[in-house]
């Protein structure tokens, strides 16, 4: 059996927009391999990464996270080629997921983000923050999934999708998902794409400021919601700096 035989293909949903022809260069294999972390009981962690480079990457994640357990997750995405993050969270009673996620870069490469969270117990929480930001006819996808068991009452749950396209040719693509079997829960999405504030560039242009410095800044405020939950500034200022350097290329 050849690899394109068990790759899935854009009729799969959480694969609709993905890159299928980089997926063909990673492999099949690439889709057996997952980090899998399982949380305790009361048990805080938090990580930041910066993915993608010059090749297809494919990152999967599964987190089961135990009673009034904390799992964290940032990253930056800023690939030359087809870059994806795949995260699946289960929560248990009381537990908390928190994912800060940007894409940014040109070209014509696909990154994205796809989440599946699972809130199988009553009183957890999970907020999602993506922001895109996207030029030549680079695009930036999230695919984000909640899922509400019946037992699962006082779920709280949050994502929050936007995207910013500097040039015509760039596209951004949002996809939330709301599967919702309890009754006493809240759950809230939100996506806008758009462009630049015009008003906001002319504001800075009529204060010195040139056109690279007025769109670094407001790119810096855009992305910057993303990480607003990560306490470890360093780890946040090296996260933007990340994606600002990204952006450098296209000015």
């Amino acid at each position: 059996m050849t690899d394109t035989a068990t790759l899935p293909t854009r009729r799969d949903e959480a694969w609709r927009y993905a890159d299928i022809d980089a997926l063909k260069r990673l492999g099949a294999d690439a889709l057996d391999v997952w980090k899998e972390i399982t949380l305790a009981d009361g048990e805080t962690r938090r990580h930041s990464m910066v993915v993608g480079r010059d090749a297809p990457e494919l990152h999967r994640i599964r987190l089961t996270l135990g009673e009034g357990a904390r799992a964290e997750l940032f990253v930056t995405n800023a690939g030359d080629d087809y870059t994806r993050v795949e995260v699946e969270v289960t929560l248990g009673r009381g537990a908390h997921f928190e994912f800060g996620g940007v894409t940014i870069g040109g070209g014509d490469a696909v990154r994205e983000f796809v989440t599946t969270t699972v809130h199988a117990e009553p009183g957890a929480t999970s907020n999602q923050t993506v922001r895109s930001v996207h030029w030549g006819t680079g695009t930036g996808n999230f695919l984000g999934e909640i899922k509400v068991l019946r037992d699962a009452q006082k779920a709280d749950a949050a994502q929050d999708f936007k995207g910013l396209l500097l040039e015509a040719g760039a596209s951004a693509n949002a996809v939330p998902q709301l599967e919702i079997f309890a009754d006493d829960v809240k759950c809230a999405h939100g996506a806008t794409v758009g462009q630049l504030d015009e008003n906001a560039r002319y504001y800075m242009a009529a204060r010195g400021l040139s056109p690279e410095e007025a769109q670094r800044l407001l790119v810096q405020a855009f992305i910057g919601d993303a990480f607003v939950a990560l306490e470890d500034e360093k780890e946040r200022e090296h996260l933007i700096a990340v994606a600002l350097k990204k952006l450098e290329g296209r000015i």
